[in-house]
């Protein structure tokens, strides 16, 4: 029985370290030490994660230190609650495992983690108590708005892509699962929910979204039921529903995300920082504002022949008005658009003829020969049937290089998190 006591006491001592340690954080007003041992826990156990990860050599990361601890005081005063967001910090000099596991190339690079998975987009606003706190409040608001009668679907704006949940009530694991979803993509799409048994009224809403019409026939009555609207200004897309288990959140968020996320974004100078950030190639379509029909086609063309390239490439359109320097390191201007384009961030590729995009198999052969490295070799040297190094007088002609990727001035810098705005190239 000592034994056992022994054991006991010395597993209690340890746990009773482990708190005493973790309350200093909150006492002292700081964010929570992140590391290899704790981060797995707290990531699964709060809806919210906002991490700082910092070098201590680094000026720009013992600036905003403060700053950071403060606003966790703050944020953990306005949310008392456990499970619902924690401010963390990792040291990547201590925690370098850590660090790779995120892949920080910066510093201070702060970051959201969501129901346990990182979000795309950094935090790029205002490094203050106030701002922070602000961003923490909009990040937890509810993502999802009720509906209660059919005129207020009537009225949503069919330009937003948006996902529809039907349920019972509120206390059902199906309903905990399309929160969840809703939360990780609030900034992709609209989420609407309306609840209760099927009345007269209901089954009208859920003829009205295409739910029940569209679905009878896959799901049994009194099912809840998710359905994806696209975006009617640019699409044609009849409503889709989701027939996966509504239970499993990998299933249903994989599906959402699919359907949020377009394949063909728009790059603007607000968010070309974070689309440089995924380290994938451009393919832009450069347009003029008003030519809605070459950015339709574009995106019709990629949805049908391109779809297996979305793990390697960023398809894209572009006002060729508002990034008319990429235009010029191309030898183009406005007179010359609608154009193709590769920005590989090394240097950038013109498609020879726009209407070729129209043929099949032309944007796709495009894309392999940036692949295989034959845009830039047959830059310098014309095409590979034609390969010979050409002389003119005795002279060895000097090809020239490929224009150099303006895209990549939009980048994050390598050492640190920019502050500056960036609105032209």
């Amino acid at each position: 029985m000592s034994n056992f006591s022994n054991f006991f006491n010395g597993k209690y001592a340890i746990f009773t370290v482990f708190l005493v340690l973790l309350m200093q954080n909150y006492a002292n007003g700081e964010a929570v030490h992140l590391t290899q041992d704790n981060i797995d826990h707290i990531l699964a156990s709060n809806e919210l994660v906002f991490i700082n990860f910092y070098a201590t050599w680094c000026r720009f990361s013992s600036s905003l230190a403060p700053i950071f601890d403060e606003a966790a005081d703050a944020v953990r005063e306005a949310f008392p609650n456990e499970g619902s967001v924690v401010m963390g910090k990792v040291d990547c000099e201590k925690e370098s495992n850590v660090a790779s596991r995120f892949h920080i190339t910066k510093y201070p690079t702060l970051k959201v983690i969501r129901n346990g998975q990182p979000t795309k987009r950094e935090y790029r606003g205002q490094r203050s108590v106030q701002a922070f706190k602000e961003f923490v409040v909009k990040q937890l608001e509810d993502p999802i708005k009720q509906f209660h009668e059919l005129k207020e679907l009537v009225n949503l704006d069919t330009t937003k892509r948006m996902i529809i949940g039907y349920f019972d009530r509120k206390d059902v694991p199906e309903y905990n699962t399309f929160r969840r979803v809703a939360t990780n993509l609030k900034d992709d799409c609209q989420f609407h929910v309306g609840f209760g048994t099927c009345s007269k009224e209901a089954c009208e809403i859920g003829q009205f979204i295409g739910m029940f019409d569209a679905s009878k026939n896959m799901h049994p009555p009194e099912q809840p039921i998710i359905v994806f609207r696209p975006d009617k200004a640019r699409s044609n897309d009849e409503d889709e529903t989701f027939t996966g288990n509504l239970k499993i959140f990998d299933e249903l968020n994989i599906w959402a995300q699919e359907k949020c996320v377009p394949l063909v974004r728009e790059i603007t100078f607000e968010n070309a920082e974070e689309l440089t950030e995924e380290g994938l190639p451009f393919l832009i379509l450069f347009h003029k504002p008003d030519d809605y029909a070459s950015v339709k086609d574009f995106k019709d063309i990629v949805a049908t022949r391109l779809t297996d390239q979305k793990q390697n490439v960023n398809f894209l359109t572009a006002d060729g008005l508002k990034f008319a320097h990429p235009l010029h390191h191309l030898g183009k201007s406005e007179k010359d658009l609608p154009l193709v384009a590769i920005d590989s961030f090394r240097h950038m590729y013109l498609f020879p003829n726009f209407k070729d995009i129209y043929t099949p198999g032309k944007l796709k052969s495009f894309l392999q020969d940036l692949y295989s490295g034959k845009l830039h070799r047959e830059f310098h040297y014309g095409p590979d049937n034609d390969n010979e190094v050409l002389q003119i007088d005795g002279q060895v002609k000097i090809p020239t290089a490929p224009p150099e990727s303006t895209f990549k001035k939009l980048a994050p810098s390598k050492n640190r998190y920019t502050l500056l705005e960036k609105d032209e190239l």
